[in-house]
């Protein structure tokens, strides 16, 4: 696994978008009512050289320290945030990205938000996107540079967990019903090298959505 250190080392790879690998994305339905289907499409290394497009993004983008009422008193949220073009240029490979994923899913993911765990420490509790979970259906596409990290899958409810590592370049999209009825989260670990998470969104109707990622 490589360090934050040696992710630097490699900031002037070349970074590029592996097309094929989208196209091999399968799609697993996750266990529910039929009618009422939720579903995954999990594209590793769909982008290469994604060192390069960490740094380009730790260093380049506004991050933002978020706090929040939890328990009565006010908490740091464990992870940064931000959002483009609002906190930073979007990348030409990010855009690409985004185009590639409207052209596959036929949606226009207008918005990108970007999570940054900078440690084992930050982390991101279960839940459904904010206003996507009370959406019939909706998208949620992920793509994550940096070291991996797990992420967890479960069902509203009760019932087994699914469990992938997102880093790398990987993709993952999140579709059907799956921010309404599954959940996910990036649990703590005692250590991991840092991961950002690139978010790409339609525009929704409802506020609300940009902080949960």
């Amino acid at each position: 696994m490589k360090s934050g250190a040696q992710l630097g080392l490699f900031a002037s790879a070349a970074v590029a978008l592996d097309e094929a690998a989208l196209a091999r994305a399968t799609r697993t339905v996750l266990p529910g009512p039929r009618e009422d289907e939720a579903w995954l499409e999990h594209a590793p290394g769909f982008l290469r050289g994604h060192e390069a497009l960490f740094e380009q993004l730790r260093s380049g983008v506004r991050w933002r320290q978020e706090k929040r009422e939890m328990y009565e008193r006010i908490v740091e949220v464990p992870r940064l945030y931000a959002t483009l073009p609002q906190d930073g240029a979007v990348p030409a490979i990010v855009e690409r990205a985004r185009t590639l994923l409207g052209e596959r899913y036929g949606e226009s993911f207008e918005r990108i938000s970007l999570g940054y765990y900078r440690d084992g420490a930050d982390s991101v509790a279960w839940h459904g996107d904010y206003v996507a979970r009370r959406m019939p259906r909706a998208l949620v596409a992920t793509l994550s540079v940096g070291a991996p990290r797990t992420f967890l899958l479960r069902p509203k409810g009760g019932g087994e967990r699914v469990t992938l590592s997102l880093g790398w370049g990987d993709l993952l999209v999140m579709g059907g019903s799956c921010q309404r009825t599954w959940e996910h989260a990036v649990p703590k670990v005692k250590r991991a090298p840092p991961r950002i998470a690139i978010m790409f969104r339609p525009v929704w109707q409802e506020p609300g959505d940009s902080h949960d990622y």
